[in-house]
């Protein structure tokens, strides 16, 4: 079992940014990856960003490339999700994902409010 803990969200301006925080414990040397999904009002849940928890390769979805940016502090079983640029439509539930040989495991999310 993975246990994933999400915090960093918040209420920000268009333009603004966040830092975003997934604290992993658990049986981590199963873990391959680790992403970001977000899940806004009636809508499905999408991928946001990934990194590889071996070699910090990452990948991102079209809508946040050049604005959000995903860390690891694989000493403190972190994954950050830096994002920048913040717009209105980014507003959703972010929730951190751990993917490995034993399964897929989830946070239960972390609000990201972008208003004026």
């Amino acid at each position: 079992q993975v246990q994933l803990v999400e915090s960093g969200g918040g209420l920000v301006q268009p333009g603004g940014s966040l830092k975003l925080s997934c604290a992993a414990s658990g049986n981590l040397f199963s873990i391959n990856v680790m992403g970001w999904f977000r899940q806004a009002p009636g809508k499905e849940r999408e991928f946001v960003g990934a990194i590889s928890w071996s070699n910090v390769m990452t990948s991102y979805a079209d809508s946040v490339t050049g604005r959000f940016t995903i860390s690891r502090e694989k000493a403190q079983n972190t994954v950050y999700l830096q994002m920048n640029s913040l717009k209105p439509e980014d507003t959703a539930v972010y929730y951190c994902n751990a993917n490995g040989s034993v399964g897929s495991f989830w946070g239960r999310g972390t609000q990201v409010t972008v208003s004026s």
